[in-house]
């Protein structure tokens, strides 16, 4: 059964994710949790260390995985 929220990238506050339920922000689950997301990859703190190839697939699941909370 699939879930039915998600958690903020930030703060990790659930989230609906039934498009009429979930803040505009989404995935976050403010402005500010957007804010301070933005601010980590402008600060460095958040880099990509090599592109992704697309037969790369346990990376890219892995991505998946912790955006949705499942990892």
């Amino acid at each position: 059964m699939e879930s039915k929220v998600s958690l903020c990238s930030t703060c990790r506050t659930p989230i609906p994710r039934e498009e009429a339920l979930r803040p505009p922000t989404f995935p976050f689950c403010s402005s500010r949790c957007k804010m301070v997301d933005l601010g980590k990859w402008l600060g460095g703190e958040y880099v990509i260390p090599e592109p992704i190839r697309p037969d790369d697939y346990e990376a890219i699941e892995a991505v998946i995985a912790a955006q949705t909370g499942e990892g």
